[in-house]
């Protein structure tokens, strides 16, 4: 987590308000002098204060809490975008529509319609639309992504509400308090304070002060959910430990011992050296039958049959003139 100095502050600009001819007076408390018919503002205040409300900001993430980060100024709007982002937080960054979370029935079904028209644009049946249709549909989802594209996952109403300018975002404000969502926000001298639960004083037209209060929101965010998911992390080992009584599930390794390994290596050599005869067991007899030799055929037979009769076709018609000796 980035530690935010008043160095850093002070380099950012944080420290310049308005002209004094704008200021409101509920801010006089924050104000530190005027510098050439500029307030300047306490940092000694605001540093404490901002701390406060980021430490707030870390505790709803860290009990899984959706926080949403609203800045549709010109010069905060890339900003917002890419810090809550980067913290996976809804956001919006174009225009608050009126009703966005005191209607947010209303919300949910262009939230709806929205996911409706990505599909059929994704579809296969797009392609075969007519040309005034398909640009029809391509300008809505333009139209609803812009506006909700920010607030599509957050699938209810927010834990809380990040506000870079009071002033600029006084219908959001003012929703956020009717329905008693805490606020966080960057109030300048020429704002009210009012309904404002954690008040950072500061400077909400500088991008460089802008990126610094973001950076730090998200930092803390990104902290806190690092820390749900060691903790997730070490109470399913040890559930899993608790199931299993303690035991530790790693395999366990082969341990070979020196006398019955050595045994196995020299029965194994001893064998390799028999024959394969000596290998057979005993009583065995072989299944091959009696040779058999022919010795003589009488002449007279022979010289009676076809030059063209073989050998073989002699001993088997004159079966009794030859003599068969076994072995």
């Amino acid at each position: 987590m980035t530690t935010v100095t008043m160095r850093q502050m002070l380099e950012a600009g944080v420290h310049f308000g308005h002209q004094v001819r704008f200021w409101n007076p509920k801010m006089a408390p924050y104000i530190f002098g005027i510098k050439s018919k500029i307030h300047i503002i306490d940092l000694e205040k605001t540093l404490p204060m901002y701390k406060h409300a980021v430490n707030f900001l870390g505790s709803v993430a860290a009990k899984k809490g959706k926080i949403l980060f609203v800045g549709t100024k010109q010069q905060a709007r890339a900003l917002v975008r890419a810090e809550a982002e980067r913290c996976r937080m809804p956001y919006v960054d174009f225009r608050w529509l009126g009703g966005m979370l005191t209607n947010y029935k209303t919300i949910r079904q262009s939230l709806k319609r929205l996911k409706e028209l990505e599909d059929l644009r994704d579809s296969a049946t797009f392609v075969r639309l007519a040309k005034k249709e398909a640009l029809s549909i391509m300008r809505e989802i333009t139209k609803l992504e812009r506006s909700l594209g920010g607030i599509r996952d957050m699938g209810g109403l927010p834990d809380a509400l990040f506000v870079l300018d009071v002033g600029h975002e006084k219908i959001a404000v003012t929703e956020a308090a009717k329905l008693k969502i805490p606020i966080v926000g960057i109030v300048d001298t020429n704002n009210i304070p009012d309904n404002i639960d954690y008040i950072i004083p500061g400077n909400d037209d500088s991008i460089r002060a802008i990126k610094l209060y973001l950076q730090g929101v998200a930092d803390a965010i990104i902290d806190a959910r690092g820390s749900i998911i060691d903790e997730e992390v070490i109470a399913e080992k040890e559930d899993t430990e608790k199931k299993f009584g303690g035991k530790s599930l790693q395999p366990k390794k082969k341990v070979f011992k020196r006398g019955a390994h050595a045994k196995s290596d020299n029965e194994s050599e001893a064998s390799k050296g028999k024959s394969h005869a000596d290998l057979k067991p005993k009583g065995h007899k072989s299944k091959a039958g009696p040779k058999v030799m022919v010795t003589k055929v009488k002449r007279e037979n022979v010289a009676a049959l076809s030059k063209s009769t073989k050998e073989e076709t002699v001993v088997e018609k004159l079966p009794a003139e030859v003599d068969v000796k076994s072995e």
